[in-house]
């Protein structure tokens, strides 16, 4: 399975943020990162982020102007960090699960899946919300169809596989969405197992 290849780290890469006599990234800097991030999360949850000043975002964060552009130069700059990051991480737990399983189960692969987007449930639910990012759903979607679908090619033969898999990749983020915004979510692995025999039995994978 690719990892992320070098273009696509570089094309999603946030702006690189410059620390003070060059040290690593300290403890405030992270706080005051994530107060900005959780911010912009709250801002996007009731409205388009074209709509969000740097002023009610650093007004919410508690924060000051000039300490803002000393972290990102704009409001997508926060965004593009975020997502970056988001999907450095995913990618690392995916294949550190393909690595250390003989052979990944896509029941195995979607409990991964849904861990990690429980981890991080605010952020996911609002860019696959109304005012959320159509991109980041967008990649979202490549990696699962990466990740789980590669025996569609075993089982699927010529225009039938290209039905098969947006099938496939189109039901499992509607299981997330559905999963994101329910009052009483399952955990991550009895939603993996439910989403995956939906997939066997529609599919017939067996």
């Amino acid at each position: 399975m690719a990892d992320m290849n070098e273009d696509n780290a570089k094309n999603l890469a946030p702006n690189t943020i410059q620390t003070p006599q060059g040290k690593k990234t300290d403890r405030r800097v992270r706080r005051t990162r994530t107060l900005l991030q959780q911010s912009l999360i709250r801002l996007m949850s009731e409205k388009e982020i074209q709509n969000i000043t740097i002023k009610e975002l650093t007004d919410l964060a508690d924060i000051t102007r000039g300490t803002f552009y000393l972290h990102y130069s704009d409001i997508y700059d926060i965004l593009r960090s975020m997502e970056y990051e988001m999907f450095v991480e995913f990618n690392e737990i995916l294949n550190r699960s393909h690595r250390d399983r003989e052979k990944p189960s896509p029941e195995a692969t979607l409990t991964d899946i849904f861990a990690f987007l429980e981890r991080h449930r605010d952020m996911v639910k609002v860019m696959m919300g109304p005012h959320g990012d159509l991109a980041f759903v967008n990649r979202l979607k490549d990696l699962v169809k990466e990740r789980i679908y590669q025996a569609l090619a075993q089982k699927q033969a010529g225009c039938e596989y290209d039905y098969a898999e947006a099938f496939a990749v189109s039901g499992c983020i509607g299981v997330v969405e559905t999963w994101l915004c329910h009052p009483s979510p399952l955990p991550p692995d009895k939603i993996a197992k439910i989403c995956c025999t939906m997939l066997v039995q529609g599919l017939d994978l067996t």
